[in-house]
């Protein structure tokens, strides 16, 4: 079965983005939202926060089983 990019419930802070990266790459979700908070500043943070509201909107959440 192929992998799939979905927004995590489970390791969520605020809309679960960086918990399904974490979850879709193999990642320790520590690891990725201190990466993304890390590009954020040096972006000045106005395209992290698009780039993130833009992928909360567009990613679904993971579905219950």
């Amino acid at each position: 079965m192929a992998k799939k990019l979905v927004r995590s419930t489970q390791q969520k802070m605020l809309g679960g983005v960086c918990g399904g990266l974490a979850e879709y790459f193999d990642l320790d979700v520590s690891l990725v939202r201190l990466i993304f908070v890390g590009v954020a500043l040096l972006t000045a943070i106005l395209p992290m926060v698009l780039f993130y509201l833009i992928a909360w909107l567009v990613i679904p959440a993971t579905s219950r089983q």
